[in-house]
């Protein structure tokens, strides 16, 4: 084994090992397996309308749009009542491509809290393209069996795979190379990793890939380390995102003088 495959084996086990060495209560070597292990995943969905709603689901963990959108209406599952129970058909066929019809309808049905701003690129705006243009994408597939298979084709294909993200952050208005990335691994599929700021500073300051590293590169880096450690890319990233994690709590709960 070359020098960089040890040390890519030898960072992740120490990324793993962290938090059941820190002695903190409750979070034991079995509790940081679960998190690693794909099984604990919500199930695939089986309709049409489950994969609209998992994109829609997926593409609000972007920048500010989470806190807002589900502060705003309490989750994304109450869209359902505007987008016709998540029929990605219904959706087209009601609003073409009038996404301030979207937000209109949001407004009106759903009164979220706080301010909307309606500027093209704002938060609101922009996710109504999203789901106009996630309705698009999905209503071109038969079934969900049929997106499935879609999914598949590339997934079985080593030199094919990183290809998908990026034909998704085409297709889907607000979906980048990252959150595609996690749509597909959230979805089950682990050989997937989000390669996010959090795995580019952990990665970067490791040496693990260069400093000005893109979201495809750090996407192969992380797998490359997987593939070192004997370990699916998904296992790899949720032991790094854990670490992340802590830190992150840590000093969220040190500047509130916790």
């Amino acid at each position: 084994m070359s020098d960089s495959a040890l040390i890519d084996r030898k960072v992740y086990q120490l990324a793993r090992d962290y938090l059941p060495a820190q002695n903190i209560e409750g979070v034991t070597a079995s509790l940081v397996e679960k998190y690693l292990n794909p099984l604990t995943l919500n199930p695939k969905p089986t309709s049409k309308e489950g994969v609209y709603q998992r994109i829609l689901e997926s593409a609000q963990n972007a920048n500010m749009k989470a806190g807002v959108i589900r502060r705003a209406i309490g989750g994304v599952e109450k869209l359902s009542l505007v987008l016709e129970g998540f029929n990605p058909r219904a959706v087209m066929d009601k609003y073409v491509v009038d996404w301030e019809a979207i937000l209109n309808d949001i407004v009106e049905k759903l009164e979220p809290r706080g301010e909307i701003r309606r500027t093209p690129r704002s938060i609101w705006p922009h996710y109504c393209q999203t789901i106009l243009s996630a309705a698009n994408f999905v209503e071109q597939f038969s079934s969900a069996s049929d997106f499935f298979g879609w999914v598949d084709f590339f997934d079985r294909d080593d030199r094919a795979r990183a290809s998908l993200p990026m034909l998704l952050s085409r297709e889907i208005e607000g979906f980048g190379f990252a959150l595609s990335c996690d749509f597909l691994k959230e979805m089950g599929y682990v050989n997937f990793t989000k390669p996010d700021v959090h795995l580019h500073d952990i990665f970067t300051s490791l040496r693990l890939c260069q400093e000005k590293a893109d979201d495809y590169q750090l996407f192969k880096a992380v797998i490359r380390v997987a593939n070192h450690a004997g370990v699916s890319p998904y296992n790899a990233d949720k032991a790094f995102w854990l670490v992340a994690a802590i830190f992150i709590t840590i000093y969220i709960l040190g500047t509130k003088g916790v």
